[in-house]
């Protein structure tokens, strides 16, 4: 039935975990629309040869019908009753499809004109072509470089809007083997026709093989894709030009050890350590998706939305018992610098075999919060360059 009903919806295959759940829904909605518009054209018909005209005499007017109380109140409480049943079902998917799996492995996405980047943990990045393992939870951590782009994957049943300087997530389960279309929702200009590529699922051990080095058209056979099309396996702002799913020879860095460069470039460990250790801003060190307490006296999880804020924003949200001296950060990271210091954190977030020492007192007392305005970034940076003077990164 399910099978029969999605062909005659025109509805993808359905090859992530969720796609079934989704069209069950969307079987019970359209099931109950047609249904009811059924209802009402028969009514219709049914009153208009019921009552109709008669004659043209005066005597023949048809009278004015008035439904009970009870008839009416019915039929309120079933469209009630109706409706919170699709928001219930509906609700429940949109929780389930918003919240990923904590064992989920996470890949970083780029949007840009006019295609998608695909950056892994091991060091691998690819233009157009996200291999991930079937079976298995994949996490996208998502932003846009320059316009607003929307990620979708019909089969998958997934469809995430990203906006430049935001980030974003989403999550699948391929459950199958295979090779499904990527297209570009949102109208991002002259070439958003061209802005399509490839999920290409493999099984776990072809995976393993493919970020060794194997080629991956030993796997599977590409469709042909857009003109910009490229996979290649080095880190860094961009990649070199390789044909499409031919893979660089060098062996990759981990994004987790081109995050540590970068935050040693960017003036990062000057304030935050790796070890656990307290210092400026909090140690970045068994941070990822820790409940963090904040100065206005909330507590927020520290995960890929928050982090990304607090590079971009750091006076939005200030930690307790840290000084309000972090510069933004907002135009000077790139995306993929972003996601390869947010893989640093999620690697080195182990618990630890000692428990990290509690913060000692600030080097300058908080501003209260509500006095929190925004700090001039000159002042800012020499008060970090005054303090890392008498501490050793």
């Amino acid at each position: 039935m399910n099978d029969f009903l999605r062909r005659l919806l025109f509805l993808p295959e359905q090859a992530s975990s969720v796609a079934r759940e989704i069209d069950t829904l969307h079987y019970f909605v359209i099931g109950i629309t047609m249904v009811g518009a059924t209802g009402v054209f028969i009514a219709a018909l049914w009153w208009s040869i019921r009552y109709r005209a008669r004659s043209f005499e005066a005597s023949s007017t048809t009278p004015q019908v008035q439904a009970g109380l009870a008839v009416e109140g019915g039929l309120l409480a079933f469209l009630v009753v109706l409706f919170i049943v699709f928001w219930v079902v509906g609700f429940s998917q949109y929780l389930r499809m918003r919240i990923p799996p904590r064992d989920a492995m996470v890949v970083y996405v780029t949007g840009k004109q006019w295609m998608w980047k695909f950056a892994y943990p091991e060091g691998k990045q690819t233009i157009n072509t996200l291999v991930v393992p079937a079976n298995r939870n994949v996490q996208l951590v998502m932003t846009s470089r320059d316009v607003i782009h929307s990620f979708y994957v019909p089969a998958f049943r997934v469809k995430q809007d990203v906006l430049p300087g935001r980030y974003y997530t989403t999550w699948f389960r391929a459950t199958r083997p295979g090779t499904y279309r990527i297209y570009c929702a949102e109208y991002c200009g002259l070439s958003h026709s061209a802005m399509w590529g490839d999920v290409v699922a493999l099984e776990a051990d072809d995976y393993e093989r493919w970020l060794e080095g194997e080629p991956l058209e030993n796997f599977v056979q590409l469709p042909p894709g857009p003109p910009m099309a490229r996979v290649a396996t080095g880190l860094g702002p961009d990649l070199p030009a390789y044909p499409r799913g031919i893979a660089e020879a060098s062996q990759p860095r981990s994004m987790a050890d081109w995050g540590r460069e970068v935050a040693a470039l960017k003036g990062c460990l000057a304030c935050h350590t790796l070890d656990g250790q307290p210092h400026i801003g909090p140690t970045w060190r068994n941070l990822w998706y820790r409940e963090t307490p904040l100065a206005d006296g909330r507590v927020i999880i520290a995960d890929e939305a928050y982090l990304t804020r607090s590079m971009m924003d750091p006076m939005l949200e200030l930690v307790q018992g840290y000084a309000p001296v972090m510069p933004t950060y907002q135009g000077l990271l790139e995306p993929a610098e972003v996601g390869a210091i947010l893989e640093l954190i999620r690697s080195i977030s182990e618990p630890l075999p000692t428990p990290a020492r509690a913060p000692e007192p600030l080097v300058r007392p908080p501003l209260p919060p509500g006095s929190l305005d925004r700090v001039d970034p000159a002042r800012a940076l020499e008060f970090i360059r005054e303090t890392s003077e008498r501490v050793t990164p």
